[in-house]
């Protein structure tokens, strides 16, 4: 009787670094991501064996092995990060972007690998990585930390080499070229510049600037241009994928057509990728797909109520910025499969294939998960 009576007692005292993270982590964040994990590694099965036929693969379980491989991989690399403090999560966020801006010049100078016009990756022993899923979470944490060095030393150096950091990241994103990203990564920071305090003249810079440059970007790059012109008047140019999603998101219904049951994965060239969403809705329903939807709302909810209450500047708006990177990405995605804005070429979150897009997911929230330690949990730790 003794010793169950201490036991707790001697379980809340012990100091350990995995005792202090399992009492301060956010289980509620941690949960929703392996829910998340779970749908990408079901849908990968249902979508996957069609994607290995048309790829011309013998194993019809190609993409389903190699996504329980990312899979594998993103969770430690997100609880790996998620152990982390805030000084370690600001210095891992700048190797991460150090070397993934290095790589990214790498592939610019002819190093990379190119595929649908675009050069983003590199091949290393076998998968093509994309360097630029992995900087946008470390520059948003750099961003954070840089600008919160303002309420010790005041100075707008600091503004400065934050925006310097952003502009060459989006910069090289651009040269890709990469539209989509970038828009990813500009919001996420005018989000964290917003929240360590944006003053309004740096307000009205971002948004003629912005306003600029789209204009710029739809004028100098043929792709923007007949993506835009295409949605924008149904009539012209190539929208079949987005046709196609449609058509299966309508022949879900309700209860969805079962699985393994849908007709759009052997149509759709990204039925894997960035148009699971369509695939899911169709093979599993509304329901499903509207769950799926509540997964991703109240995790990015629950991790912004979480920022809110960090008190740390630094940590504050680099989190808040993170949960943008994700909630957003996801948003996109989902808008692009209802055919709300056009085509971008952006992953669902956990759940399309892919494993650049697994790996910096996981590293996103890995990051977010250890800057808002103590702050969401039913028993806050010493961390916070």
């Amino acid at each position: 009787m003794s010793y169950t009576a201490t036991a707790p007692l001697l379980a809340r005292s012990d100091t350990s670094w995995f005792m202090e993270w399992r009492r301060t982590v956010d289980w509620g964040l941690l949960g929703g991501a392996f829910f998340l994990i779970a749908i990408g590694l079901l849908m990968s099965l249902a979508a996957g064996p069609s994607a290995a036929m048309r790829y011309g693969y013998d194993n019809p379980y190609f993409f389903p092995m190699r996504q329980t491989l990312f899979a594998g991989a993103a969770v430690v690399l997100m609880l790996g990060a998620s152990m982390l403090d805030k000084t370690w999560a600001r210095r891992v966020a700048a190797f991460v972007m150090v070397l993934s801006l290095a790589l990214m010049v790498y592939i610019l100078v002819g190093g990379g690998h190119e595929a649908k016009g675009a050069q983003r990756w590199i091949r290393i022993a076998g998968f093509s990585l994309q360097p630029s899923e992995a900087v946008k979470p470390a520059v948003i944490v750099m961003s954070g930390w840089l600008l919160a060095q303002r309420e010790d030393y005041p100075n707008r150096i600091w503004e400065a080499v934050a925006f310097i950091f952003y502009a060459v990241t989006v910069g090289l994103m651009l040269l890709q070229p990469d539209v989509g990203q970038s828009f990813l990564l500009t919001v996420a920071f005018v989000v964290t510049f917003f929240v360590s305090g944006l003053p309004w003249r740096w307000a009205a810079a971002f948004a003629g600037g912005g306003t600029a440059l789209a204009g710029l970007l739809y004028a100098l790059l043929p792709h923007v241009r007949a993506r835009i012109n295409g949605f924008v008047a149904m009539q012209e140019g190539d929208h079949s994928q987005i046709d196609r999603a449609a058509e299966a998101i309508a022949r879900g219904g309700l209860f969805g057509t079962g699985p393994g049951e849908g007709l759009v994965k052997a149509r759709l060239p990204d039925a894997h990728t960035d148009f699971i969403f369509a695939v899911m809705a169709e093979e599993f329903g509304l329901i499903a797909a509207i769950m799926l939807l509540a997964a991703f709302a109240l995790l990015v909810l629950r991790g912004f109520r979480a920022a809110a209450h960090v008190h740390d500047g630094y940590a504050r708006a680099a989190s808040a910025g993170l949960f943008t990177l994700f909630g957003l990405q996801a948003a996109i995605n989902l808008a692009v499969n209802l055919a709300l804005i056009p085509p971008k070429g952006m992953t669902l979150p956990f759940v399309s294939y892919g494993g650049s897009s697994m790996l910096g997911t996981g590293l996103t929230l890995g990051l977010a998960l250890a800057l808002v330690r103590g702050q969401g949990t039913r028993t806050r730790g010493r961390y916070g």
